[in-house]
């Protein structure tokens, strides 16, 4: 499935619902339902720097398509983390690096947000693009490790 096919998906989910705390719970079961971050990346390499709550991110590449892993020891990061994962994994590094994610805006998800947690979607989507834009431009080793290509 294409990324803006994932967005739309996701829009139309957010739509179904008009209370913000339904929002948040949604956003809390897709964390949820995001798969458990190996510990091998729970460590300061992939530690994003200036959110309030814990947060990792990182990213391997297996047979031409990113993948990414991602935690929080806050639900409601690891549920932001997740949706925006949702839309760019398993697609190409190229194709995430120049992925505009609507879908953020369109749900309304930052007007539901404090202006810390607002920063931090942003904040994730920023380093998803630089991941995805190593890889791109050949600056792989430091910042992820390498799966199947």
């Amino acid at each position: 499935m294409g990324l803006n096919e994932i967005q739309d998906q996701i829009i139309d989910e957010f739509a179904a619902l008009e209370d913000s705390l339904d929002k948040y719970e949604l956003l809390i079961r897709h964390g949820a339902l995001m798969p458990a971050m190996d510990n091998k990346f729970r460590i300061d390499k992939y530690a994003i720097k200036g959110c309030q709550s814990k947060l990792w991110i990182a990213s391997e590449v297996i047979d031409g398509n990113m993948i990414f892993h991602a935690d929080s020891d806050s639900k409601i990061v690891r549920g932001m983390a997740a949706v925006v994962i949702k839309v760019v994994n398993s697609h190409s590094p190229d194709q995430v690096a120049k992925a505009e994610l609507y879908f953020i805006n369109k749900i309304g998800l930052q007007n539901h947000l404090s202006p810390v947690r607002a920063n931090g979607i942003t904040t994730i989507v920023k380093r998803i693009h630089e991941l995805a834009d190593d890889y791109v431009n050949h600056r792989t080793g430091e910042n992820f490790p390498q799966g199947k290509n």
